[in-house]
């Protein structure tokens, strides 16, 4: 019997359903052909990088490797599936891979945070066929999204600066309530100091962050008459948090915070804008509170960031939402490059892929980087290289433990300090270029029909 579950919130146990039909069906088909063990390769990758991105930033691999290592199929889940009545001509080989495995495969990876560029492979999935398979849905799904994320962050604290304050506000705007918690994730290692998502905050560890809305303002305004009063009531509750102060008169308002601040009635900490020509009004904000720190939101990106920065903008911290968590989608995609030791390629127009397990190797030129070669995996390292990919899951369990997010961000900050000075660009950057080496070439050549 299908139960309607109306909250349609996905628990990790849901997750082995959590995939398109068909990958469930080409499963099926495996196994009907008993090929559903023979050994396979796939490799996640992108074949083109977004407009006007010279980088990716690689993200969402823990909450990857976290599905691999949890993937199994419960007798309700497979209930359902047998009755929907798609798989009524399956082979009973089928329910048994179903029943009785889960991942047993291994997974080479590049660690989170690494810059990462078009035709790379953010990692290879080598499993049984139809293990292999299934997964697909779920691996795009969590770093697709988490990398679009980390990358749109690490531009935005590249251009913010080191100093500047950087808050993730966009659960609002994310996709979902889980697209909320990740980008949330993303963000933090990617270089923001805090997100508002509660949470969020508390599944990773951190503080939350946030101020006030407008709604507050207008709430107690409406009912006492004061503008002022709905600061101080704040405060009375939160002493020094930071203020809203652009619901009615963003300077009248900072005008008489600055009145108080002087006769000691107010201690204010921290104001925040959030519309109006923000450059502008942080200078006027400023010269009336030198020492306060000021915050400024409403659909800031990089480009944006840029601007304020261009003009002086007097500002201390972002918030950052929807331009955050939206956007151009990161089309990562997920190809058979091998199977039962024998490379295979796709060879569609525009959509021709590398075959074969592959590497990457990086080579620096005093700390910045100099080139990237992709290269089959068994191809010997060169003088100066360093391999990219790593062993991170050996026959379905984690190699090494979890990184923290302290870590990530780490090689996320080393990661875009190695990048050259045109890849930083935020409009018509110049990214790496991604050398061939001579034998992935040749084979690639050798499968063309």
């Amino acid at each position: 019997m299908i139960t309607f579950n109306p909250s349609l919130t996905p628990s990790p146990q849901d997750y082995s359903l959590l995939t398109d039909l068909y990958e469930l069906t080409m499963a099926a088909c495996y196994a009907g052909e008993d090929i559903a063990e023979k050994r396979a390769s796939f490799e996640l990758f992108v074949r083109r990088l977004p407009e006007h991105f010279g980088y990716l930033i690689a993200m969402g691999l823990t909450q990857g490797l976290q599905y691999l290592e949890n993937l199994r199929f419960t007798s309700d889940q497979i209930d359902y599936l047998k009755n929907t009545g798609i798989f009524d001509h399956v082979s009973p080989n089928f329910w048994s891979l179903l029943e009785n495995q889960g991942f047993t495969g291994d997974v080479w990876a590049v660690p989170e945070g690494t810059a990462i560029f078009a035709n790379e492979p953010l990692l290879r999935v080598e499993a049984p066929l139809w293990q292999a398979q299934i997964v697909e849905t779920y691996l795009l799904n969590t770093l697709n999204y988490q990398t679009l994320i980390a990358t749109r962050a690490a531009r935005m604290r590249d251009v913010a600066g080191e100093n500047a304050i950087l808050l993730e506000f966009g659960t609002r705007r994310a996709f979902s309530p889980q697209g909320a918690i990740w980008a949330a994730r993303a963000a933090l290692a990617a270089g923001f100091d805090a997100t508002s998502n509660v949470l969020a905050a508390k599944e990773l560890n951190q503080q939350p962050s946030g101020t006030m809305a407008h709604a507050l303002v207008m709430a107690i305004k409406g009912l006492s008459g004061s503008e002022d009063e709905a600061f101080t009531a704040f405060h009375r509750y939160f002493p020094g948090a930071t203020l809203l102060i652009d619901t009615y008169d963003t300077v009248a308002a900072a005008q008489r915070l600055a009145e108080k601040i002087t006769i000691g009635e107010a201690e204010v900490k921290g104001v925040r804008l959030d519309s109006g020509d923000l450059a502008t009004l942080s200078k006027k904000v400023r010269s009336l509170l030198p020492t306060v720190n000021i915050f400024a939101s409403g659909d800031i990106d990089e480009w944006e960031l840029k601007r304020l920065r261009t003009e002086n903008a007097s500002i201390d911290g972002y918030g950052v939402g929807t331009r955050l968590v939206t956007g151009e989608p990161v089309n990562g995609v997920y190809k058979l490059v091998e199977i039962d030791n024998i490379p295979t390629m796709k060879q569609s127009s525009h959509k021709m892929t590398y075959p074969g397990r592959k590497q990457i190797f990086r080579c620096y030129d005093n700390g910045i980087i100099k080139s990237d070669r992709l290269a089959l995996a068994d191809e010997a390292i060169e003088l100066g290289e360093t391999p990219l990919l790593e062993l991170v899951m050996k026959e379905g369990k984690l190699v090494t433990e979890n990184e923290s997010l302290d870590t990530i961000r780490q090689r996320v900050q080393t990661s875009v300090k190695s990048l050259p000075q045109g890849t930083h660009y935020i409009t018509e950057p110049s990214p790496i270029k991604v050398n061939i080496s001579e034998p992935l070439e040749k084979l690639r050549q050798s499968l063309i029909v």
